[in-house]
């Protein structure tokens, strides 16, 4: 039926390597399909689907794991219709439910069970203009038991990107209210250099490698 065919790219089992629940066992439901292009993205393999499944077989699946967490990711997961009807009824069947999006949609019609994860996009991606500004400004009107279920993740090459996202939460006041996240780009600037630019401006972000990739270095799949 219309609306309950999800695009799949992978369902897998790894270690949450990113994001304020990094280290915990997950279950990941990749859906396929992205239609922005960012130049350092590393999925670039999920644009297109390796299968079609009803809702109910994708839950079906992921729930073999047995996993705490389970995360819907991409591509982008927001460009899925479904994505809406298999994130409620993944949080009817309980457990921690995760979103990553890459910020260029709306969040406002996710079920607020939902922990969503929003990237916002530097300047290096080429695609910083398509972000969904309007995503901090749900997050920071939420209710304050619905905040704790936003935080936002920003990634940069370079000095350039870092002096924007520094602009942004001086603008926006985001960090004070919600968990923001901060990493280098792999193969870019050494995460050393990133967080000494944190310290001295005592940004108030959190920090974060992409711990999977130092479990399975080389690794771009199901992990």
């Amino acid at each position: 039926m219309t609306g309950t065919i999800l695009q799949i790219s992978e369902i897998f089992h790894s270690i949450q390597g990113e994001s304020s629940f990094a280290g915990w066992p997950c279950t990941f439901i990749r859906l396929a399909g992205c239609s922005h292009g960012c130049r350092y993205c590393d999925t670039t393999y999920a644009k297109t689907a390796e299968r079609r499944l009803s809702i109910g077989d994708t839950i079906d699946e992921a729930r073999r794991y047995h996993a705490h967490l389970i995360e819907v990711t991409g591509g982008e997961p927001l460009e899925q219709p479904a994505v809406h009807k298999l994130l409620h009824a993944l949080c009817d069947g309980g457990g921690g439910v995760m979103l990553e999006t890459g910020g260029f949609l709306s969040v406002r019609d996710v079920d607020p069970r939902v922990h969503k994860v929003i990237d916002l996009k530097p300047p290096s991606s080429g695609r910083d203009k398509e972000n969904c500004m309007e995503n901090i400004d749900i997050a920071l009107n939420a209710g304050e038991g619905e905040r704790k279920r936003y935080e936002f993740k920003i990634v940069a090459a370079d000095r350039e990107d870092y002096l924007w996202a520094r602009g942004i939460l001086k603008d926006t006041r985001l960090a004070e209210a919600c968990t923001v996240m901060m990493g280098p780009i792999a193969g870019t600037i050494h995460p050393s250099e990133l967080a000494g630019w944190i310290l001295e401006d005592r940004l108030h972000v959190r920090m974060q490698l992409q711990l999977h990739r130092y479990i399975w270095p080389g690794m771009d799949r199901g992990v």
